[in-house]
């Protein structure tokens, strides 16, 4: 049973390692925001909205809710949309489990799709995406959404598991390939690495040096291990260029885990389920939004997210 923290600082911040310790805010508390979920998954934060959207996937529905009330309401049913981020203009971008395809949703509320096949072969489920300062558009491709019919509708793949690039004149690259069920991604604050998650065997996130070009990747690593019972997931950056990632599910380890830019973990925010996405927000971006299973938590923090555009 959940419980709010009835003292500062809140014993469920752990500090790992010095490095954590100023990014945290003493006598700020995890709070939940809202619960009754059933996969809660890519959140996403619209400051001049005021507002969080998150995705609910086995539910097909992206909840929003409101910063000054609290106020939960049904922002858009279906089609089982998984990760969210938004554009350099501002406009929500959508991964879709259900059609298997990269959705744009423009200003007046219409649908744009950007990306649903690969060389004439029907995506499998695209999972987390994130958008370049140069308007590209980089997405990962795992099955995990038409494995069955909980997350979308259960189908055969008809392509690998790559991460993508879909350039601004609608082009699309398969820019990594290889990778067994890419998840999460996330550029460093200055653009020069990119981040992905790898959900299948080994468990790792691995850290990919940006080409001169920067619409492709050069040398890779695996920059974090996971280990036996880790399970990365989503993540995103903050402004020093640490790695702020949903992480369970063995013991003690559901909640969010941080790891500085040399790949060591210096934190751990405790939850009582699997973080499986999370994003900063509030009026400084300082506020870090967690979507855990059934539930949306959220903490303050004195770190501040890269901002989406």
């Amino acid at each position: 049973m959940w419980q709010q923290s009835d003292c500062y600082p809140d014993p469920r911040v752990e500090i790992l390692d010095d490095r954590f310790r100023p990014l945290v805010v003493t006598h700020a508390a995890v709070e939940r925001l809202h619960t009754g979920m059933r996969w809660a998954e890519g959140p996403v934060w619209f400051g001049d909205l005021r507002c969080l959207l998150v995705s609910d996937i086995p539910n097909s529905q992206v909840l929003k809710v409101e910063e000054e009330t609290g106020a939960v309401s049904v922002f858009r049913r279906g089609p089982f949309t998984n990760g969210n981020t938004r554009d350099r203009q501002g406009r929500l971008v959508s991964c879709e489990h259900g059609p298997r395809r990269v959705t744009r949703t423009e200003l007046d509320g219409s649908i744009t799709v950007l990306a649903d096949s690969y060389q004439g072969r029907r995506l499998n489920a695209p999972n987390d995406v994130v958008v370049k300062s140069d308007g590209s558009i980089w997405f990962t491709d795992p099955t995990f959404g038409i494995r069955d019919y909980y997350e979308g509708y259960k189908a055969e793949p008809e392509l690998p598991t790559n991460v993508y690039r879909i350039d601004p004149d609608g082009g699309i690259t398969a820019v990594i390939e290889g990778i067994d069920h890419p998840n999460g991604l996330a550029f460093s604050p200055d653009e020069s690495l990119l981040y992905v998650v790898q959900s299948g065997a080994p468990r790792c996130i691995h850290a990919f040096d940006m080409a001169a070009d920067g619409r492709s990747v050069a040398q890779g690593r695996r920059l974090i291990e996971a280990g036996e019972d880790g399970t990365p997931d989503g993540f995103r950056l903050d402004t020093l260029g640490n790695l702020w990632c949903g992480w369970g599910v063995g013991p003690g380890l559901n909640g969010v885990r941080i790891f500085a830019r040399d790949g060591g973990a210096i934190g751990h925010i405790h939850l009582p389920e699997r973080c499986a996405n999370l994003c900063f927000g509030g009026p400084h971006r300082t506020r870090l939004f967690m979507a855990a299973s059934q539930s949306l938590y959220a903490l303050h923090v004195r770190a501040q997210g890269v901002p989406y555009f």
